[in-house]
């Protein structure tokens, strides 16, 4: 049986993403909080974008979690907080991941990781506004800082690897 959405651990997670450069190399910041406890995430990529980085995030802090959980997620990115609550990605995916008729969505391998992850958790996600103070968000953003300035950069396979035009991925 399915717990119920009472059930659920409650857990907040906190999100930010950079590029020096865009593209150019970046770097992503997750803070989970779940109680008394807390956990901090990041990591860098040698060449990607801001749009990337905001999404792996998200896709970071709730790969994390263990079990099913009641989420808030906090992120600076419009990008990403109206493509879920607008459901933005869903349509992409349910129009075979066109943005409209003439338009490919893009950064399509990490919306079918995040949106397998939405299907587990109890998403909802919340727009804060970026560098305005907000103390999570703001250590976020030196994570992602930071982790976009270290030296062994990891390769964004999605990125480098993509088929289509590295020029056309930064539109959207």
């Amino acid at each position: 049986m399915a717990e119920q959405s009472s059930d659920l651990k409650k857990v907040v997670i906190y999100t930010d993403g950079a590029c020096t450069g865009n593209p150019g190399p970046g770097g992503y910041g997750t803070v989970l909080l779940y109680g008394e406890k807390r956990r901090e995430l990041s990591a860098g990529y040698r060449r990607t974008t801001n749009n990337r980085m905001e999404i792996m995030a998200v896709i970071a802090g709730l790969e994390v979690l263990r079990y099913p959980c009641d989420v808030t997620i906090y992120t600076d990115s419009q990008y990403v907080s109206n493509s879920i609550t607008q459901g933005w990605a869903v349509r992409w995916r349910a129009n075979g991941w066109m943005r409209n008729k003439k338009e490919k969505a893009i950064n399509i391998d990490l919306w079918i990781r995040l949106l397998d992850l939405c299907a587990i958790h109890k998403i909802q996600v919340v727009w804060v506004k970026g560098h305005a103070g907000n103390p999570e968000n703001e250590r976020c953003d030196q994570l992602s800082v930071q982790a976009a300035k270290s030296k062994d950069l990891l390769v964004d396979e999605g990125y480098e690897n993509a088929t289509t035009d590295n020029s056309e991925k930064i539109l959207f």
